[in-house]
């Protein structure tokens, strides 16, 4: 059976992409390099861009670039020009919004109540309602990301909340979010009331407070967990210390994103309450309950791979071994306009050791599979290098299904498991056979309960409903070219 390559066959090279990573501090003269450690211990939530701005009280500034926390700063620029008490800080994934500088964040506006940076995980699901009424009355976007309608809401005079404009800014945005935003004087912390994305609270040994997306971000500066920010919830962060107060009530049906735990996060961060490595380990210990083979072992797809095959490993009692070592030099994005290209790319970055491959029945154990293109190239490359059999197991239902809250697949152009059989799957990414974890076992393993869990992309249930689709280059228009 000759089953299509999926329509993205024209594109650059498809991978899953993180979403974005979030970073502040307030109380100290060291925000910025503070900051700078933050961010880059969530540099794996995105590679795009990255961006700090602080304030020293009466006024912000800040700096963004194209390109990893590494090489966006510089020490002279974190010291001297970036010298401030409280900061945040933002790495870019763009799911909304082209990768390019006028999209890097944290966006920092002029508005009538003075000056505001943002910084913003997750996406918005009514951002292009918005933002057409705002241009309908004559306002001017900078970017072409669904953060910048955030800044116009926040500069709309209001007569609800004279004193206290954000909780009314907040009920107005549908999706998935969890916000930063730094005022002269203060940071807020901001998490929808569905709770899709994380946002947790720690403090320094100091007494200075921070809040990040992931908690792997607390290890790298030495602070303390305290706690999440709750879904609906708002926290102030000033020089009185840390309050509270919530725009909303939490969703009676909560919709955290479960692919979390499945692939994006840090394996040393607590996500929803549950660190990520037990999580992945106890996801690959019950795909070996669902899916037994006899092999020989049991090897992880680098790296996102690796803790669920040794769950699966010490579950099934099939020997882990290392026998794909991953090129880190390698960049992420190829133009490869053929399928062997597409071979030859992941020559580059697998490393296949055949000595542990030659005549053995592999166990390959992989997070997800999105396009299926990269896949079937990696077991190709596992054919060539002498591989008996492979059977390939998927720590997650297949995706079939677009995400809107946040991650790049938001069409089914872009799913292999979209209206195909497993069978069908299996046949176009050439192994001897094929499993996926149930929603069931996925669900347990991460300790989710499903009512609280977000499960569309496997489902197609959106809890949140979806009138308004944005794709990430919704607000992509002709541009002024400025020289």
């Amino acid at each position: 059976m000759n089953i299509p390559l999926p329509v993205l066959d024209d594109y650059p090279e498809y991978e899953k992409k993180e979403k974005c990573g979030l970073f502040g501090i307030w109380g100290t003269p060291l925000a910025a390099q503070i900051t700078y450690v933050g961010i880059f211990a969530q540099q794996h939530r995105g590679q795009e861009s990255a961006g700090i701005s602080v304030t020293n009280g009466s006024e912000l500034v800040g700096h963004t670039g194209m390109g990893l926390v590494s090489q966006v700063f510089t020490p002279r620029l974190l010291k001297e020009e970036l010298a401030g008490t409280g900061a945040i800080g933002h790495v870019r994934y763009s799911t909304t919004g082209a990768s390019k500088l006028c999209n890097a964040q944290p966006l920092a506006r002029q508005y009538r109540l003075g000056q505001v940076a943002v910084a913003h995980n997750g996406n918005l699901i009514n951002a292009p309602l918005l933002r057409q009424e705002y241009e309908e009355h004559g306002h001017i976007f900078q970017s072409t990301t669904d953060t910048e309608i955030i800044v116009h809401l926040l500069a709309k005079p209001s007569h609800i909340e004279k004193h206290d404009t954000l909780p009314h800014v907040l009920r107005h945005l549908q999706g998935a979010y969890s916000l930063l935003f730094l005022f002269p004087d203060r940071i807020e912390a901001a998490r929808d009331q569905w709770g899709i994305r994380p946002l947790s609270i720690g403090r320094m040994p100091e007494g200075s407070y921070v809040v990040a997306s992931e908690t792997c971000a607390f290890d790298a500066i030495g602070a303390e967990f305290i706690r999440d920010v709750e879904p609906g919830e708002i926290v102030t962060i000033n020089d009185q210390g840390i309050s509270s107060r919530f725009f909303a009530q939490e969703a009676a049906e909560g919709a955290r994103c479960v692919f979390e735990h499945v692939y994006f996060a840090n394996p040393a961060s607590n996500v929803f309450g549950h660190n990520v490595q037990s999580v992945r380990e106890e996801l690959g210990r019950q795909l070996a309950r669902e899916s037994h083979v006899d092999a020989d072992c049991v090897i992880p797809m680098p790296d996102s791979g690796r803790t669920a095959a040794l769950g699966f490993s010490k579950e099934s009692g099939i020997p882990f071994v290392e026998a794909i070592v991953p090129n880190r030099f390698v960049g992420r994005t190829f133009i490869l306009p053929d399928q062997a290209a597409r071979d030859r790319a992941v020559n580059l970055k697998l490393n296949i050791i055949s000595a542990l491959v030659k005549d053995q029945r592999l166990i390959v154990v992989d997070d997800s599979i999105v396009r299926g293109t990269t896949t079937r190239s990696k077991m190709r490359a596992l054919r060539r290098a002498g591989a008996k059999e492979i059977h390939l197991r998927i720590s997650c239902p297949p995706i079939r299904h677009p995400c809107f809250y946040g991650i790049d697949f938001a069409s089914t152009k872009e799913l292999i498991a979209y209206e195909r059989t497993l069978e069908e799957i299996r046949e176009f990414i050439e192994v001897d056979s094929l499993a996926y974890l149930s929603l069931e076992g996925t669900l347990a393993a991460s300790r989710i309960p499903e009512s609280q869990a977000c499960t569309a992309c496997w489902t197609g249930k959106y809890k949140l409903p979806i009138d308004h689709p944005v794709t990430k280059f919704s607000f992509e228009r002709d541009q002024l070219k400025m020289f």
